[in-house]
């Protein structure tokens, strides 16, 4: 008996399919390209050429995330553009700490089964991120995996390259006691913290993705869907004019892990609970669970997205440009002498 011939495609991958998605987003990825991609959508390589005169002397910065669980969310409510937009903004705010400009990004999709029209939504979401971060998504992998993800799923994930003046890399070490701490609004959870509120939400409540919820006005999904906040524009703006010793990024580990990786040794900072309003998702997670409010702190950025240290003296101009450049800021702490630590006060 003749033996049966078997093809890529039987073993589940679809090369095909691939390449016709990559001509359906040569348009959407074109409209991140500036002067310095050299290279096209397809290429094994991106080639990205920097306007090296610029700088004097420039310090290359890059950085490489995942979405998470926040993606069980987009599979359950069938919308896959805003966590493109996260990736996106999550890597961009992570190198903004250290006041690196973004240049390009690159992303990486995999799934069990290519599925073109997914990607494509991915893709837009991506190419809106860079956008509106001005950098380029300069390449990416779409990767077909049979048998290794569920049927409806995939995994996102994003790498960033930035630049950087070495004098005027921030890593902190210009913080000292005094310093003032502000915290710039975040919109929503951002991309930290969901397989708690997936698990107080869908398992503790019994809610589903479309429970509206009077308290948030509108559905699970909606909120939990609600893109992370890029804060570059307004930061980068920031950077040109005022000094900033240190930055910091609230993502998973909240404000305990996250901003201590920027204090000198010897100095801690106290944060004031009561100094900005904590959006309406937070207190309801809290509720649903009865979480304590040390571990909703350790978990969520709470309504604060990202962290600035500045001189005291300069604080108050410097919100008032924030504000102007479109951020909800708030003075919310203060750098002492102590323990290399987060208290709230």
């Amino acid at each position: 008996m003749e033996r049966k011939k078997l093809t890529y495609s039987e073993a589940g991958v679809d090369i095909e399919a691939a390449n016709l998605t990559k001509q359906r987003i040569k348009s959407v990825v074109h409209s991140t390209f500036g002067p310095e991609v050299l290279s096209d959508v397809g290429s094994f390589g991106g080639l990205f050429a920097p306007k090296w005169q610029k700088y004097k002397d420039p310090v290359i910065v890059s950085s490489v995330d995942g979405v998470g669980t926040k993606l069980k969310v987009a599979f359950r409510m069938g919308v896959h553009n805003t966590v493109g937009i996260d990736i996106v903004s999550h890597c961009v705010n992570d190198i903004l700490v250290q006041g690196a400009e973004p240049l390009f990004f690159m992303d990486y999709i995999a799934m069990a089964e290519h599925r073109g029209d997914v990607v494509v939504e991915i893709i837009e979401g991506i190419a809106q991120g860079c956008r509106a971060a001005g950098c380029a998504l300069l390449g990416g992998e779409m990767a077909e995996l049979p048998e290794f993800y569920h049927k409806e799923e995939y995994d996102l994930v994003g790498m960033i390259v930035g630049i950087v003046e070495r004098r005027k890399i921030i890593n902190g070490s210009n913080i000292k006691p005094g310093d003032l701490v502000i915290g710039l609004a975040s919109d929503g959870l951002h991309t930290n913290g969901y397989s708690l509120a997936r698990k107080l939400l869908f398992e503790a409540a019994g809610l589903d993705v479309h429970s509206f919820v009077e308290s948030l006005g509108k559905t699970i999904g909606e909120e939990l869907l609600t893109p992370h906040r890029c804060y570059a524009r307004s930061v980068l703006r920031l950077l040109e004019t005022f000094p900033v010793p240190g930055i910091a990024h609230i993502t998973g580990g909240g404000f305990q892990d996250n901003i201590p990786r920027i204090l000198p040794s010897e100095m801690g900072a106290e944060i004031r609970l009561g100094a900005w309003e904590i959006p309406p998702i937070f207190s309801f997670l809290q509720q649903t669970g009865d979480v304590p409010q040390e571990e909703m702190f350790h978990t969520f950025n709470m309504g604060i997205g990202l962290v600035l240290v500045v001189p005291n003296q300069r604080c108050e101009q410097i919100q008032q440009f924030l504000e102007k450049h479109g951020e909800r800021t708030f003075l919310i702490g203060k750098i002492v002498r102590g323990e290399q630590k987060v208290s709230f006060v």
